[in-house]
Formats: structure tokens, sequence, C-alpha cells
């Protein structure tokens, strides 16, 4: 929301946004101005485009009601242009995306659905974290971390941690010709995410980096990041736009001792 409100105002015009992925080929929620612009919502994509029936389900399979979160599926059949299946991989594919509700398409990310049909995408659906036995949206506390004037871009991954499960842990990149100590800027936004999320986030440390691990598409390698701060093995996707920035980011948690490199500088 913080980055349609940025560019609106910048631009003086609307922003129109769409959602869809590789696998559909088209967009599956959209504003169609073809048909009518319709009322933009920030944070919405705004709604289905002909041929969707977009749906949120809860774990065991459940319709949500309106404003309630869960996982985006999509009635089947597919309409034209989507993926049939994953070259000579078919077992993957269904095991990816229709095993586990009949009848539907799993696309992986969560959302929820308002009273009037808007449908609003909140992240991946391994996007979210354990805290403390609280299942908690990264997608949540990066928007607040956006929020802030100093911030372009921001990245939230659960580190494991042994008393906790997991815990939070902020990565941001600066707007261009801001300057704010990481110190001063950690205090700030601990304190926005305490009073916009809640107490029970447990979210105290954010580290400043020059760039976040992304694919050629734009979408920032998250599980990278988790590995790495967990000391787990991870392979560089194939897209990765600078396999260099990975290393750039381990060091920068080795510095500030984030996840595994705190336990080694304890131990």
């Amino acid at each position: 929301v913080a980055t349609y409100e940025w560019l609106r105002d910048l631009l003086g015009k609307e922003v129109i946004d769409h959602w869809w992925q590789t696998e559909s080929g088209w967009p599956m929620i959209a504003n169609s101005v073809g048909y009518g612009a319709l009322p933009v919502k920030p944070g919405s994509a705004t709604k289905p485009v002909c041929g969707y029936d977009i749906r949120i389900f809860d774990k065991e399979g459940n319709e949500n009601p309106p404003n309630k979160g869960g996982s985006v599926v999509i009635k089947l059949p597919l309409p034209p242009g989507n993926f049939p299946t994953l070259w000579n991989d078919d077992d993957r594919f269904i095991n990816s995306y229709l095993s586990r509700f009949e009848g539907y398409y799993l696309a992986g990310d969560s959302g929820y659905i308002d009273e009037e049909g808007y449908v609003f995408i909140t992240g991946r659906i391994d996007d979210v974290i354990n805290v403390a036995g609280h299942r908690l949206s990264t997608a949540d506390i990066e928007e607040v971390l956006s929020g802030h004037d100093a911030v372009a871009e921001s990245a939230v991954i659960g580190v494991e941690d042994e008393f906790k499960g997991q815990i939070p842990v902020g990565f941001v990149v600066l707007k261009e010709g801001h300057e704010i100590s990481q110190e001063d800027l950690q205090t700030e936004l601990v304190q926005m995410v305490r009073k916009d999320v809640g107490p029970i986030v447990s979210f105290k440390q954010a580290a400043i980096t020059q760039r976040l691990p992304k694919t050629r598409s734009g979408k920032i390698l998250r599980a990278t990041m988790r590995a790495i701060a967990d000391g787990k093995p991870y392979t560089p996707p194939s897209t990765i736009e600078d396999p260099i920035v990975l290393e750039e980011m381990k060091s920068l948690m080795a510095e500030k001792e984030i996840g595994i490199f705190a336990n080694k500088t304890t131990s």
C-alpha cells in the first residue's frame, strides 16, 4: 500500500494493479478497464478476470467468509492459456498445484476477499512464520517497514530461535538520498511494528542492506535468505539476478549476528 500511495502521488495518476503467475500466462485478477474501470482499493489487484473462479480456503478446504485470510485457490478447469502441466513432469505439477484441494488449483499465495469481491494477495503461503505458536504473515511486517519514510523496499524472514521457534528479522534498502543510522532506523522500525502489528510479533532486529537477492523477474529470494540465516544448505535458483548478492547477504548477517551467526558468536 505504501508503494502504491507513493507512486500515485508521484505521478498524479491512478495506479492499476493486477495479479498473475507464470503458470497462468495472463492476469487472473485485474481491474479490467475494457469493461469499465472499477474503484481502486489500495492493496487489492481488484477482481477475478473472466474465466477464473477464485476462492479462499482454510487448511481443511472450507471456503472462508469475506475478509478472512487463507489459501488462494482457483476452481478447475482453468481457462485457456494456463499451464496444463510441467514439461516432462506431470507428477510434480499434480503434487504442487492440484493435490491439496480436489477440484482446485492451489496458487501458493495467501490472501482474502472482501465483502465486495475485491481480492487481496498478502504473500506466499510459505511466508508465514511461527513465533511462539502464533502464525504471522511476514507480508504484514514488510508493509509496516516499507511505510517508513527512509525505506525503499524490505524483506522479512523467519529465523530459527531456540525458545520461540522463529523470530522475524527485517532487511531494508534505503531510498536514494536518505541517511539514517542503523541504530536509529532499527529503533523506529521496531516501534512501528509493535504499534501497527503488535508486541506478539517479537520484532527486534532490522538490518540496512544495499540490495536484496532477487530473481530476474524481481521476486525476493526469502527462502534462500532464510536458509543462509539458519545455516542450512541451499542452491541459488537459476533465475537469480546476481549470485554475488548472496555472499553479501551472508556477510551482512555475520556482521549483525543474525541467526546462526549469532550462535557462532556466543558459542
